[in-house]
């Protein structure tokens, strides 16, 4: 059976990728681990289609690992396929969505498959989770939850002495299956026949190239000594921290010791105690940042990141090659692999073959060159946005930035005069890290690739370097005359700003007063409109977020929040020019308006309904709450 699966997996992959790539030196790496005498290996998977168990399974197969037992997420599927399925080693969690009996009787399939777990552990044969359900990345899944945690079970339990954890990324040049429809999510059973129509309409569509990346294993018992209780993790509640800032209440407090935890629902938490919950929140969201961070980037998704940020409205073929060699270089600046190699015409030719349902060319023969112009319609900007995702977590960090220095010209603007562009505008530290934090507080770590523990002061002070690093910002004395009204809150300063000012005649300046940082704005060399690209890259997570302050004021209150979900994607689709309304994103936003209290949750007999909090029920605290957002957001 496994030698007929071979060779069938061996012919589908020959006529459905270019080529599957491996890196060597990771390889090499994942090997040494499983020599490793009584430590099984788990595997921790970024997850884009289907088609990723069984691929997974034939590279770890092919390469010496032996078959791994796959677990599979919340896809519903028929009888049939998961028979098939679990003849080829895929293990399912219990179907509780048929269960009619009671939490007594519940207890046993979840008894049978933990069981099932630790023997398979025990035998040191090879598990692979999938962190995500592919149509909501960057967010750890409910299914990856409890696998993990019966992983951790069996690890506290003395099951056996320790785990090697592997993160795992994927990367396709097209995603078999092409770009996901949020409204089939939970949409009916998967069945047999279903999967091979979609395997033969797979085929005759070119996917390109294919790539496999680990990241450095790490031993789960490490990681739950060092992480099982971090009360550095806890903070402020976003409530405090955001809330006044946004409806003016008083001068924000800047608390940088707060990191965000975005933690499981009420369903997914019964039955865990705190700690472990915690500490499986966070080994997931560990994880999947792992894994993102090993993904290799294809050259799809560099030539998408550019037609959809850069050069939406057309760019000449000549100028387009010379940008994706910028973008490449950036990329590999951040010690960011790709998946490809070989000539830049051949490289950019080849993303455009891949992507030419979406683009029209028009070739000048005057010029011997050729215009590129990507469709403006919804389900072009959504495929492009869908190929380009990869691009934002590599850029996060500066995109913030960017995004923050916007909000600070926008506060200067009726200040600035007439004025060549922002190039040499002077930004106070104080102020720039301000807004840095107003935005990391916004957004779930998790949405962009970040290490959700980091504590937020250390994440802005990292964002101003890459700034000064990749160019946009030049460290300058400030004149002393400058900042002499500058009154804004300091959050490294125990004092009042006014109590560091020298009112006397004195000449000597107060001891403890440390002098102020400033930053020139500048356009780096080589990369004209960097600081647009960037604020552009944010943009769709930014305008999903201030669309769904605007669907606030719609919809009809209270509301399960599955409805919720459901009423704010349709709500999303119907706007014209929207790139990406995706189920990701906007269960980012729900989650963070509860986080801050603009929604609050109340138990009903039919389960728990979501309602606007008192604040926001009036349009005014609505409107401010979309003007906080809007001024990070760039058109």
């Amino acid at each position: 059976m496994e030698g007929l699966c071979h060779w069938a997996l061996l012919r589908l992959l020959n006529r459905l990728f270019l080529s599957v790539q491996l890196h060597r030196g990771q390889l090499e790496m994942v090997l040494r681990a499983a020599r490793t005498p009584g430590v099984p290996l788990v595997f921790l998977s970024t997850h884009k289609s289907q088609l990723d168990g069984l691929l997974l399974s034939f590279l770890l197969f092919s390469q010496g690992l032996g078959v791994p037992r796959v677990t599979v997420g919340g896809q519903p599927c028929s009888p049939r396929l998961r028979a098939l399925l679990g003849r080829l080693g895929g293990i399912f969690l219990p179907s509780r969505m048929e269960q009619t009996a009671s939490d007594r009787d519940e207890g046993l399939p979840g008894a049978v498959l933990a069981t099932y777990v630790e023997e398979v552990l025990r035998s040191r044969q090879p598990l692979l989770i999938f962190l995500e359900e592919p149509p909501v990345a960057l967010r750890l899944s409910a299914p990856a939850r409890e696998w993990l945690t019966l992983v951790y079970r069996a690890v506290r339990d003395g099951t056996v002495p320790d785990v090697l954890l592997v993160p795992v990324g994927i990367a396709y040049d097209v995603v078999p299956g092409g770009v996901h429809r949020e409204g089939a999510h939970g949409a009916q059973p998967l069945g047999l026949g279903a999967c091979l129509w979609a395997a033969c309409r797979a085929v005759r569509r070119n996917l390109g190239c294919a790539r496999v990346d680990f990241a450095e294993p790490f031993s789960l018992q490490e990681f739950a000594a060092t992480n099982l209780v971090r009360q550095s993790c806890k903070g402020k509640p976003l409530e405090e921290l955001l809330l006044p800032t946004i409806l003016g209440m008083w001068p924000s407090q800047l608390d940088g010791k707060k990191a965000e935890i975005w933690g499981p629902g009420p369903a997914t938490a019964a039955g865990l105690e705190a700690e472990e919950e915690m500490l499986v929140t966070e080994l997931g969201l560990h994880s999947l940042s792992d894994s993102v961070a090993c993904s290799a980037v294809m050259a799809v998704g560099i030539t998408s990141a550019l037609l959809l940020h850069k050069h939406r409205e057309g760019v000449l073929l000549s100028r387009l090659m010379l940008d994706f060699a910028w973008l490449l270089e950036e990329i590999l600046l951040r010690q960011r692999d790709v998946g490809f190699s070989g000539q830049l015409r051949a490289l950019v030719r080849h993303s455009l073959v891949l992507l030419r349902a979406r683009l029209t060319l028009y070739h000048l023969s005057p010029l011997g060159d050729v215009l590129v112009v990507p469709e403006t319609s919804a389900e072009a900007l959504r495929e492009l946005g869908q190929h380009s995702a990869a691009i934002l977590p590599i850029f996060a960090s500066e995109a913030v930035g960017a995004c923050a220095i916007r909000a600070l010209l926008l506060e200067m603007l009726p200040f600035l005069g007439a004025t060549g562009g922002p190039s040499g505008i002077v930004l106070s530290q104080d102020e720039l890290h301000r807004k840095t934090l107003e935005l990391l507080r916004l957004l779930p770590p998790n949405l962009l690739g970040f290490q959700p523990c980091q504590p937020l002061d250390c994440r802005s002070q990292d964002i101003v370097d890459k700034l000064l690093l990749c160019g946009l910002l030049e460290a300058e004395e400030p004149e002393s005359e400058r900042w002499v009204c500058d009154l804004a809150p300091r959050p490294f300063c125990k004092r009042q700003p006014w109590t560091g000012m020298d009112f006397t005649d004195s000449d000597s300046d107060s001891e403890d007063e440390v002098p102020k940082r400033c930053f020139k704005l500048r356009e780096p060399q080589g990369s004209p409109g960097f600081l647009l690209f960037l604020c552009r890259l944010l943009s769709p997570v930014l305008r999903t977020y201030a669309r769904a302050v605007a669907f606030l004021d719609r919809s009809s209150w209270p509301q399960p929040e599955a409805a919720c979900v459901e009423s704010l994607l349709q709500f999303l689709a119907e706007e014209d020019g929207f790139e990406s309304p995706n189920r990701s994103l906007a269960l980012s936003s729900l989650q963070t308006f509860k986080e801050m209290g603009v929604l609050e949750e109340a138990r009903s007999p039919a389960g728990p309904l979501l309602h606007l909090a008192q604040p926001f029920r009036s349009s005014a605290s609505r409107e401010k709450l979309e003007a906080f957002i809007q001024q990070f957001t760039q058109p």
